[in-house]
C-alpha cells in the first residue's frame, strides 16, 4: 500500500514538473520576436513542401504505372505525404494572401494560392486533413490493390483542392 502511494506521489510530482516545463516553454514562445519571418518565407516553405509532396506522390504513381510496386517503399512515401499534409495548411498565414490577377508572380516567393483559401479556410483545412487520412491509409496498405485504390482517391483529392484553391495566370 505504501509503495502504491509513493508511485502516485511520484506520478503527481513528475506530472507537475512536466506541466511547469510546458507552461514555461509556451511563455518563451510567446515572447519570441517573430518579425524576422517574412510572408515570402512562408510562401517558399509551402512551395517547397508541395514540391516534396508531389515528388513522393510521383514515386508512388510511377511504381503503379510501371506495375513494379514495392509496397514497403510506397507505404513510406505515403506516410511522408500524410505527415506533410497535416502541417501544410499551417503555412497559409493571413499575411501570405498575396495573389494578384494579371501579374507574373516571382517563381520563388510569388504565390498561386487563391484568396479563397483564407475566405474558406475551414474547407481548405478539412481537405488537407481528409487527404492526410487517405495518405495515412495508403501508408498502412498491405495489398497492392488497396494501395492503388487509395492512391487514386488521393490523386482525386489533390486535383480537386488545386482546382478550388490554386490560381494560374
Amino acid at each position: 500500500m505504501i509503495a502504491l502511494k509513493q508511485c502516485r506521489l511520484a506520478a503527481v510530482v513528475i506530472g507537475g514538473c512536466l506541466a511547469a516545463a510546458l507552461i514555461g516553454a509556451n511563455l518563451t514562445a510567446l515572447a519570441q520576436d517573430q518579425s524576422a519571418a517574412k510572408p515570402g518565407d512562408a510562401i517558399v516553405a509551402r512551395k517547397t513542401m508541395m514540391d516534396t509532396l508531389s515528388d513522393h506522390m510521383d514515386q508512388i504513381e510511377a511504381m503503379i504505372q510501371a506495375n513494379k510496386i514495392n509496397l514497403k517503399e510506397a507505404n513510406d512515401h505515403a506516410d511522408t505525404i500524410s505527415v506533410m499534409l497535416m502541417a501544410f495548411p499551417h503555412l497559409f498565414l493571413p499575411s501570405t494572401n498575396q495573389w494578384k490577377a494579371g501579374t507574373d508572380p516571382d517563381p520563388v516567393t510569388g504565390t498561386y494560392a487563391s484568396p479563397d483559401i483564407w475566405s474558406k479556410f475551414a474547407d481548405f483545412y478539412k481537405r488537407a486533413n481528409d487527404a492526410s487520412k487517405v495518405a495515412y491509409d495508403m501508408s498502412r496498405a498491405e495489398k497492392v490493390d488497396d494501395l492503388k485504390a487509395k492512391t487514386a482517391v488521393l490523386r482525386t483529392d489533390c486535383n480537386a483542392c488545386h482546382a478550388a484553391y490554386m490560381k494560374m495566370q
